[in-house]
């Protein structure tokens, strides 16, 4: 077996790895990368995977920085199979559209600049049309269920409780005359999370490729996380701000209005209009609903007694562009939830540009910003953020609820694995994180009873 890295190798997206067993190439995700604008331009359009050297794709889960370059794989020649979960197909094709349309405005909206300075226009990384040709390529396979790749190689997806349709990729394969396991976790959940089932365990892995994303952190208790929320809202309600929340479209918009629907129900906050400003975000929930098989049993009975499934009385979901503008002339007391989650594109820009200068507000940071995002610097409190080229005051209130987090910590993922047998595990490669976690949490694998770790770089090959 051969692996080869070329995503979230020593850095936190695009995710991109490369499986070759007896000569074949199977590539795990395909992701964008996020961070300094002009170096993920660049990434995105230029990505190292050879469309024409893939057999087949398998996705762990439909966040953009796993899924969001597939359309360009696809564009590029690829022809072959996307296997995925069920939930995943659903999400991915919305995803894949809005990110399409994203581009195509935000493009639309620099190249008038470029005009205006002599410069040749950019094109969008993929179209609509190019989005919806590469969601023909996908392949649903339910949750748990083996299925044969190629001769001597058969995977099977395992709940990963990360966001819905989420799953750790278990591929066994004879090679060479002996049989081996190698996993792929894509992102790993957390167990006692809302909506979602706890991440399955695997046992008797061979070679494991891990997410590091807080290999070196640890979150704040859970039962915190609905104290602060019910904090932060009453006080948005008695200074009238706004509270502006950028939020993964998928899995975080779902938990923050499960969260907020319970609060609402328990008579913990004021009443104040919720707005989900994302179209990708409504799209997203009603995909929530669909995959009831996919949620956690304690929260069915909440959420089915509802009316209908993540609503209720305020909640409102913004479809137009002029909704979204309307939006922006409304007076406070509100809650506007946007995409994207780590402040690169869409609405939440237009959000941020028109409150973060005004201290009655509040941006709530709810997940991980990556390095040079608009997101990490909000939530870093710099004193000024650019932001459409115009540089602004961060003069809003930031605050951060990690605990939030979809992805487990150090010590839940070091649990994890200890449920799994880490003493079994031969190799282990640590991608999906900053360095000083990847460092960190590999050092922390190897006490728990892992062989070998690994750090891999940017194209590097290892012969296992």
């Amino acid at each position: 077996m051969k692996l080869t890295f070329h995503g979230a190798a020593q850095e936190v997206t695009g995710s991109a790895h490369i499986v070759t067993i007896n000569g074949k190439n199977i590539l795990l995700d395909c992701g964008l990368f996020q961070g300094k604008r002009k170096e993920a331009f660049e990434k995105n359009r230029n990505f190292l995977v050879d469309p024409d050297k893939i057999d087949v794709m398998l996705l762990s889960h439909a966040h953009m920085d796993h899924s969001g370059n597939i359309p360009t794989l696809v564009k590029k020649g690829y022809k072959g199979k996307i296997f995925c979960t069920d939930a995943t197909a659903d999400l991915c094709q919305i995803m894949f559209r809005d990110c399409a349309n994203i581009q195509v405005r935000d493009t639309e909206y620099i190249n008038k600049k470029r005009a205006r300075q002599g410069q040749k226009p950019f094109e969008p990384l993929y179209t609509v049309e190019q989005a919806d040709i590469a969601s023909t390529h996908l392949s649903p396979v339910p949750y748990s269920k083996p299925f044969k790749l190629f001769d001597n190689v058969e995977v099977c997806f395992h709940d990963a409780g990360h966001i819905l349709g989420s799953a750790f990729t278990e591929i066994n394969f004879r090679e060479t005359g002996s049989t081996k396991k190698l996993m792929f976790t894509g992102d790993i959940g957390r167990r006692d999370i809302p909506i979602l089932k706890d991440p399955v365990v695997i046992n008797d892995i061979d070679y494991l490729i891990t997410e590091s994303t807080y290999g070196d952190r640890k979150h704040p208790p859970a039962a915190d996380v609905k104290g602060k929320l019910e904090e932060l809202v009453n006080e948005i309600c008695r200074t009238k701000g706004k509270m502006i929340i950028p939020a993964f479209s998928i899995g975080r918009t779902q938990l923050l209005i499960y969260l907020l629907n319970k609060l609402h129900a328990e008579g913990r906050i004021c009443p104040i209009p919720v707005y989900v400003d994302s179209p990708l975000s409504s799209a997203a929930t009603s995909v929530y609903g669909k995959h009831r098989e996919c949620w956690d049993p304690a929260s069915v009975e909440f959420l089915v007694n509802s009316s209908k499934p993540f609503d209720f009385g305020g909640l409102r979901y913004t479809e137009s562009v002029q909704e979204s503008m309307a939006l922006n002339d409304l007076p406070g007391p509100m809650i506007i939830i946007s995409a994207s989650g780590m402040c690169e594109a869409g609405r939440i820009l237009h959000h941020l540009k028109n409150n973060i200068t005004n201290p009655k507000n509040i941006v709530l940071i709810v997940g991980y910003m990556a390095e040079n995002t608009l997101g990490r610097k909000i939530a870093e409190h710099q004193p000024e953020v650019k932001i459409f080229g115009m540089t602004l005051p961060l003069r809003a209130r930031v605050e951060e609820i990690a605990a939030l987090s979809a992805h487990a910590d150090e010590f839940e993922m070091l649990d994890y694995f200890g449920r799994c047998g880490a003493s079994h595990i031969e190799h282990v490669f640590c991608v999906h994180g900053e360095q000083n976690a990847l460092e960190f949490f590999s050092d922390r694998l190897v006490e728990a009873g892992m062989k070998n770790a690994h750090i891999p770089s940017p194209g590097q090959v290892f012969e296992l």
